[in-house]
């Protein structure tokens, strides 16, 4: 999973360098292991083009690629995505990925996608309506959007930024909010669940996932 953030307002360091930095501080950030969420709604889709944005450490990106997905997979720090493509050529992935080193804030993909994936994409800075507009608008006409984030009411203990629940949103606020509605879009999952982690010192915890699963029926 991960959870892109921005520098506070006013700050010289940019948003790959705290991701960078971040990475740095440990060899492995993430459990190396796709988003469970991602495997459920996933699966039964039949493979095309997937986009996923904030790919982290790669492995939602080599999950879809070992499932015959053509992959471009976007996060804004440079670490993670040379321990992604890494992890790909280890699993005999790397050339059905293509990395990309994007910032999410500014960035603006030039094609559309048969599954654009978002999971725990939070930032504490930008609103987060505005990275899942964009992925919104990338799902091609008979694509899925498939985004899950943190439930405000089910948040990991660990982790200075889970503290502001209003960071955060329901299935239900997604779709309002992003304007998934007939008849540009057909709602197939809207559903909040709860799972078993483990964070990143080992520690257990009880979490929520909201999670949206739509099909675009048409183009605006």
């Amino acid at each position: 999973m991960t959870e892109h953030d921005h520098p506070a307002e006013g700050s010289n360091t940019s948003a790959a360098e705290v991701w960078d930095e971040k990475y740095r501080s440990r060899s492995r950030i993430w459990s190396g292991e796709p988003n469970p969420q991602l495997i459920a709604e996933a699966a039964p889709l039949p493979p095309g083009t997937a986009l996923d944005l904030g790919c982290g450490e790669g492995a939602d990106a080599i999950w879809l690629a070992s499932r015959g997905w053509k992959v471009t997979a976007v996060d804004v720090s440079a670490v993670a995505l040379e321990r992604a493509d890494a992890h790909a050529q280890e699993r005999g992935q790397s050339g059905n990925i293509t990395w990309l080193r994007q910032d999410l804030a500014t960035w603006v993909p030039g094609e559309l996608f048969d599954l654009v994936t978002a999971q725990f994409l939070h930032s504490t800075v930008m609103p987060w309506q505005q990275a899942l507009q964009l992925a919104a608008a990338a799902v091609r006409t008979g694509g899925t959007l498939l985004i899950v984030g943190h439930h405000p009411e089910g948040l990991p203990p660990w982790g200075q930024h889970h503290h502001a629940p209003e960071k955060f949103y329901t299935a239900e606020q997604l779709a309002r909010e992003l304007g998934i509605e007939a008849p540009e879009w057909r709602l197939d999952v809207v559903d909040t669940r709860h799972r078993s982690a483990t964070g990143p010192d080992g520690e257990a915890a009880a979490l929520t996932d909201a999670v949206l699963r739509a099909t675009r029926l048409a183009a605006r």
